[in-house]
């Protein structure tokens, strides 16, 4: 890195805003993931709208949802006082997630450098490209392949729900009226859904009840673990885009095999952080490196 200070500002950045709110781990975790699968990780996820497009920030998956601007621009403009345009934004926020998940206690990976960031953003494409909790295992998959991904990443990438939280409208079609049945999912486990109807009650649409937080791993949400896996074998998992994995016997093959060997699925999980972490770089004369992440130069 051909700026050694910038290590430590943001490891100490990220530790600072893990201290404060152990929940930020998972939000950039969620960012950096958000970047990367929308046109590749190009810094994008970070850049506001301007007059000549609509950025990824108000696309619908990122709404009112991703969070941890903040702790990059923080990070962003320290790095800038002691090396001006030398690590860019797309960069930071990478070494921040390995950072922030080793933190909670998952695994450390070594973040290759050398990206840079994007000069527009697209909210169409974000609002295509990023895989959704409503959608079928074969359409979430085919979204991954289409950036080099596979279902192994799938289900190793999927374990990153091990931490944070989800909103009612994420999970509540599960609750009552499944798939026009008239019943809930009858994958979810009757502890789980009991507490998940008294949370988000049916036809209630309220801020006050669709902006409630449930645990994605509701037994350690706190701490990046293999727990994940356990609670899809258990029928606890809260997103149906997470039970399903279970319905595909590979994937259910792999939860299995996760849910036995933790340090197998660190081992797997950092490696594709890495893989996920080359989607669609820009390299040399593409793209550039930005004084303020959420805008161009």
């Amino acid at each position: 890195m051909a700026c050694k200070p910038s290590i430590h500002f943001i490891r100490y950045n990220v530790w600072q805003a893990v201290r404060n709110e152990t929940r930020i781990a998972a939000s950039l975790l969620r960012m950096h993931f958000h970047d990367c699968i929308v046109n590749g990780c190009d810094g994008s996820v970070l850049l506001d709208d301007t007059d000549t497009f609509e950025g990824e920030k108000n696309s619908f998956p990122n709404r009112n949802s991703v969070r941890g601007y903040e702790v990059i621009d923080k990070i962003k403009a320290e790095v800038e006082r002691a090396c001006p345009l030398t690590v860019s934004c797309v960069d930071i926020l990478a070494l921040a997630t390995s950072e922030a998940v080793s933190l909670v206690g998952g695994p450390y990976w070594r973040v290759p450098l050398g990206r840079r960031d994007g000069k527009t953003a697209s909210q169409k494409a974000a609002n295509e490209q990023i895989p959704s909790p409503f959608e079928p295992l074969e359409n979430i998959t085919a979204k991954f392949t289409s950036k080099g991904l596979d279902l192994k990443d799938v289900v190793v990438l999927s374990g990153a729900h091990t931490i944070g939280f989800a909103k009612c409208f994420a999970f509540q079609h599960r609750l009552f009226n499944f798939k026009g049945t008239g019943k809930p999912d009858p994958t979810i486990h009757s502890s789980l859904l009991e507490n998940l109807q008294s949370m988000c009650p049916e036809g209630d649409d309220s801020t006050t009840h669709s902006n409630k937080l449930a645990p994605l791993d509701s037994v350690t949400y706190d701490k990046f673990d293999h727990m994940y896996y356990s609670n899809l074998m258990n029928n606890t998992g809260l997103l149906e885009s997470d039970q399903v994995l279970m319905k595909n016997p590979m994937a259910a093959s792999m939860v299995n095999y996760y849910s036995v060997y933790r340090y197998r699925f660190y081992d797997d999980f950092a490696a594709s952080m890495v893989k996920l972490g080359y989607v669609g770089v820009l390299t040399g004369q593409d793209g550039e490196i930005r004084a303020k992440c959420g805008s161009v130069n």
